[in-house]
């Protein structure tokens, strides 16, 4: 499998929600399919499938095992890599669009998930479709980019001691200049 698809084929494993939850969910623990599916509140058949579907896309690795009444349970990790930026990935504009998707029926969860008490709600939403100047876009990618792997690399088993809860969805690129609003300030057209 040539570099581009195996990308796609981690694309096409990463387009569904449970997928998505259970990679940042094994990003910071090695799970077996009965602790993913207890924690993700699902069955361990779908669980199971769902992992072997990552497993073969290359985005989860085989921990170890441990003996479950009298036969071996597989545990599984998130393979993370911090220096492979996540928008590198070429893939088609209907894969990426279907990847988009998912991200953003995420957010309406996790949010609903939130944090409610006094003085730790801490929430950040900004949205922007602006002209920038290229170093501006340059810094704010890598700041974005530093915080993300920050993230990913603090990340440990669920409710771990000492530990909170909790997300980052982002999406950032370049945006084409010849298409949407090309004058007028900031904003976008439907097409």
């Amino acid at each position: 499998m040539s570099l581009g698809e195996e990308r796609i084929s981690e694309l096409r494993a990463t387009a569904h929600p449970l997928r998505l939850q259970m990679l940042s969910l094994l990003t910071g623990a090695e799970l077996s399919a009965a602790e993913v599916a207890r924690e993700l509140d699902v069955t361990q058949a779908n669980a199971s499938y769902h992992l072997r579907l990552l497993h073969a896309a290359g985005l989860l690795e085989v921990a170890g095992e441990e003996s479950v009444r009298g036969g071996k349970a597989k545990k599984y990790r998130h393979v993370w890599d911090a220096e492979r930026p996540s928008g590198d990935r070429p893939s088609s504009d209907d894969e990426s669009l279907a990847y988009a998707r998912v991200l953003a029926e995420a957010i309406p969860r996790r949010y609903a998930e939130r944090e409610r008490r006094p003085g730790r709600a801490k929430a950040l939403f900004t949205d922007a479709e602006l002209w920038v100047e290229p170093e501006a876009w340059e810094r704010v990618f890598d700041l974005v980019s530093e915080a993300s792997r920050l993230l990913h690399a603090s990340a440990r088993p669920p409710r771990t001691e000492g530990t909170v809860r909790a997300n980052l969805s982002v999406a950032a690129f370049r945006m084409d200049p010849g298409s949407g609003a090309t004058s007028g300030g900031s904003g976008g057209g439907a097409r």
